[in-house]
């Protein structure tokens, strides 16, 4: 469910015409901007969630000294780890 709280801001007037500007200029309202602005500073923004799996997609490949990966799945399939796990 997505329930939407009202909320009333104090804005001096310079703020204000900020926001207004920048509203116009996007074809934005205020509100949205205020939200954007919210999310960036106090939530994770799809986008910065997005660019951060980016970043980690790959940091692996090239790293050398790493055991291999179908070796380490074959000991853990060898070995009694999945006892343990169930006991």
């Amino acid at each position: 469910m997505y329930i939407i709280k009202r909320t009333q801001l104090y804005l001096n007037k310079d703020m204000w015409k900020i926001l207004h500007v920048h509203a116009r200029q996007r074809g934005r309202s205020i509100s949205d901007l205020v939200r954007e602005a919210i999310r960036e500073k106090y939530g994770s923004s799809p986008t910065r969630r997005r660019q951060a799996m980016q970043g980690l997609v790959g940091l692996w490949k090239n790293r050398k000294g790493l055991p291999s990966s179908a070796n380490y799945v074959r000991q853990l399939r060898k070995g009694n780890r999945l006892r343990r796990i169930a006991s």
